[in-house]
C-alpha cells in the first residue's frame, strides 16, 4: 500500500468523522426546536431521545456481523448518507410518526457509522504503524463543535428547522460523498497474508468476551462520565454552585474545547509515552476534574473542574477503540465495543440525575469519578500485542487499508 493511497484515505476519514460530529451536534442542540415542531410532549420525549441510542446499538451490532460479508468501506460509503438523510427528514416532518421514523433511520445508521468509521480508523491505523486514530476522534470534536455554532446562529435568526437542518444536511451529504470516494477497497493478498501470519490483527471470526470485556467497561464509564458533562454540567453550575445563566452555559463549551485539545494533541502524546500511560493519564486527570467539580465552593471552580476533566477524558476513548482493532478480530472487537458507548450514554445521565435528587448533586459527581478511578487497573490492557506506537517502536507500512 503506498504512501500516497494512505494519505488519501486518512484524510478521507478525517472528514468522515468531521461530517458525523457536526451531523450529531446539529440534532441534538435543537431538540427544543424539534420538541415544538412536532408538538411532543415532555413526558413523551425521552422516549424519542432514548430510542435512538438504544437503535444505535443495535446498527452497531448488526454492523459487526455484516463486514464478515460486505467492505466495511461499503458500509462507510452507504451509512454516512443516511444519517444525513435522516438529519434533513427530521427537518422536514411535520407529525410524530414522521418524527419516529426518521429518528430510527437516524440512530440505525449512526450506530453503523460510528462501527464502521472507527473499524476503519484502527486499520489505518495499523497501516500507519504509529497513532493516529485520536486525531481522527479530534475531527469528530471539531465538527460538533461547528455543528453545535450552526444551530446556535440558528436559533438566533430564529430558522425553522425546514430552513435549517436540509440544506446543512445537503451541504454535508456533498462532503461525504466526495471523502466517500476515497475510502478504498477490497483488502489485498499481502495484507491479508500478514494477519494470517499473525502479524496484525485479522478483521473476522469469534472475539472472546473475556478479552474484551475491561475494554467495554472503560468504554462504559468513559461515557458515563461524557453524559454527565452534557446533561447535567449547566443544572449543576446553576443550581448547585451558583452561578448565572450566562455562566452556565459554559461549562460543556470549555469541556467541549479541552477535548479538541487533547485529541489534537494525544497521537503525540501515544508516540511518545504509550497508550498505558497516556489512558492511566487521561483517567486520573479526568478523575481530578469531577473531584473539583464536586468540591467547587463556586461557579468558576466547578468551571475549570469541567475543563480540566475533558482533557482527561479526550483521550480514552479513541484508545480503546485502538486497543480492540489489537484483538484477533479487529472488527467485530470494534463494533462490539462501541455498543457499549451507548449503553454508558443511557445509563450516566439517569444515574447522575437520580442519585442528585436523592442524594446530593455534588455525591453525584463523586459516581463518575470512582468509576474513571476503577479503569485504572485495566490501563495495561491497552498495550496490545506488547507494541507502542512511538519511541522507535512503530510497525512498517504494510497492511492494506481497505
Amino acid at each position: 500500500m503506498t504512501d500516497a493511497r494512505l494519505r488519501r484515505g486518512r484524510r478521507a476519514l478525517t472528514l468522515t468523522f468531521l461530517v458525523q460530529g457536526a451531523a450529531f451536534a446539529l440534532l441534538v442542540t435543537r431538540i427544543p426546536a424539534v420538541q415544538q415542531q412536532y408538538g411532543i410532549p415532555d413526558a413523551l420525549l425521552p422516549a424519542y431521545l432514548g430510542g435512538v441510542p438504544v437503535l444505535a446499538g443495535v446498527g452497531s451490532a448488526a454492523t459487526g456481523a455484516l463486514v464478515a460479508r460486505v467492505p466495511v468501506t461499503t458500509v462507510l460509503r452507504w451509512a454516512q448518507p443516511l444519517v444525513l438523510l435522516a438529519l434533513a427528514g427530521v427537518g422536514l416532518g411535520t407529525r410524530a410518526w414522521q418524527l419516529g421514523a426518521a429518528l430510527a433511520v437516524f440512530g440505525l445508521a449512526v450506530g453503523a457509522l460510528d462501527a464502521s468509521m472507527n473499524m476503519r480508523g484502527v486499520t489505518l491505523q495499523q497501516a500507519y504503524g504509529r497513532s493516529i486514530v485520536l486525531g481522527f476522534h479530534a475531527a469528530y470534536s471539531l465538527g460538533g463543535i461547528g455543528g453545535a455554532t450552526l444551530a446556535w446562529g440558528g436559533a438566533r435568526l430564529g430558522l425553522p428547522l425546514g430552513h435549517f437542518h436540509p440544506p446543512l444536511a445537503l451541504a454535508l451529504l456533498t462532503v461525504a460523498l466526495i471523502a466517500g470516494r476515497h475510502h478504498g477497497g477490497r483488502p489485498d493478498d499481502h495484507g491479508a497474508r500478514r494477519a494470517r501470519q499473525g502479524h496484525l490483527p485479522r478483521k473476522d471470526g469469534p472475539v472472546p468476551w473475556a478479552g474484551l470485556l475491561p475494554l467495554c467497561l472503560v468504554m462504559a464509564f468513559a461515557y458515563i462520565g461524557d453524559a454527565t458533562v452534557s446533561h447535567w454540567s449547566a443544572t449543576y453550575v446553576l443550581d448547585t454552585l451558583g452561578g448565572t445563566e450566562a455562566l452556565a452555559t459554559l461549562p460543556y463549551s470549555a469541556y467541549m474545547a479541552t477535548t479538541l485539545i487533547g485529541r489534537a494533541l494525544g497521537d503525540l502524546a501515544v508516540r511518545r509515552h504509550g497508550p498505558v500511560a497516556v489512558v492511566r493519564g487521561g483517567a486520573l486527570l479526568a478523575s481530578g476534574g469531577f473531584a473539583v467539580v464536586a468540591l467547587a465552593p463556586g461557579p468558576w471552580t466547578g468551571l475549570a473542574g469541567f475543563t480540566v476533566l475533558g482533557l482527561g477524558l479526550s483521550v480514552i476513548v479513541p484508545q480503546t477503540f485502538a486497543a480492540a482493532g489489537q484483538h484477533p478480530a479487529a472488527d467485530t472487537a470494534v463494533a462490539r465495543l462501541n455498543v457499549f458507548t451507548y449503553a454508558g450514554f443511557l445509563v450516566g445521565a439517569p444515574l447522575v440525575g437520580a442519585l442528585g435528587e436523592a442524594w446530593s448533586p455534588r455525591w453525584a459527581m463523586a459516581v463518575p469519578l470512582v468509576l474513571l478511578l476503577a479503569t485504572l487497573p485495566y490501563a495495561g490492557c491497552f498495550a496490545g500485542r506488547g507494541d507502542r506506537y512511538g519511541g522507535g517502536h512503530e510497525r512498517p507500512r504494510t497492511v492494506d487499508v481497505g
